[in-house]
């Protein structure tokens, strides 16, 4: 395979593939039940049970 055959291949297919992974990655954020991961995500650092250190006062 040249490299021009290559850029070519990279160009079209290449596009198309990322074009899905990125469709893919949007799907997946706003997939039902995501919404209780994107609460949990958002208040984990009000979170006081795990300190710092393993150590629990």
């Amino acid at each position: 395979m040249s490299y021009d055959e290559m850029r070519h291949f990279a160009d079209s297919w290449g596009l198309v593939f990322m074009g899905l992974v990125f469709l893919t990655f949007i799907a997946w954020t706003f997939r039902p039940g995501a919404n209780r991961h994107h609460e949990d995500a958002a208040n984990m650092i009000f979170d006081d049970s795990h300190e710092e250190g393993g150590k629990d006062d």
